[in-house]
């Protein structure tokens, strides 16, 4: 594998858990998951996650790949989601 092989994969492993990371940080902070809960009783559960999905894709420069998070350690997100 060369430099930028290795380089490449380790972002694209990446990839896959960052939305995961910040949903977590979300289901473990106090004050973010009561803002998050309320936001869900407003808008519904798949727009909220969807809007926060579509956030960390945009901050993180990030793309829309087809292997994502097979376990997400977050319960507040299931792996089958697509943030478009």
């Amino acid at each position: 594998m060369t430099v930028d092989e290795i380089a490449h994969e380790a972002v694209r492993r990446m990839n896959k858990r960052i939305t995961n990371e910040i949903f977590l940080i979300i289901q473990n902070e106090r004050d973010l998951m009561k803002e998050y809960l309320r936001a869900v009783e407003a808008s519904g559960l798949d727009v909220v996650n969807q809007t926060i999905g579509k956030r960390v894709k945009s901050a993180y420069g990030l793309a829309n790949i087809d292997d994502r998070e097979d376990n997400p350690s977050c319960t507040l997100i299931q792996s089958h989601q697509k943030f478009d």
